[in-house]
């Protein structure tokens, strides 16, 4: 998985910053509590698993439709 070449804390905000999301719609996008992407971004807790792959698929969704530019991204 290529996302965990990525620290979490930065890498949520960055594609919120880039998409133009709040925190809530984000969670929604991923199927997460609004909470859930609150402690990612602070750095209180890691994506489980099974959220690090709806991170994953999301990001490269929005990257395939090149609505998100990450640096050091490789599949």
């Amino acid at each position: 998985m290529w996302v965990n070449n990525f620290n979490y804390v930065v890498l949520v905000k960055e594609v919120r910053v880039q998409l133009g999301l709040s925190q809530e719609d984000l969670a929604r996008e991923l199927g997460v509590s609004y909470a859930t992407i609150n402690r990612w971004e602070n750095g209180r807790f890691s994506p489980s698993r099974l959220a690090v792959r709806q991170l994953e698929t999301y990001c490269d969704r929005m990257i395939g439709l090149e609505r998100l530019v990450l640096s050091g991204y490789k599949k």
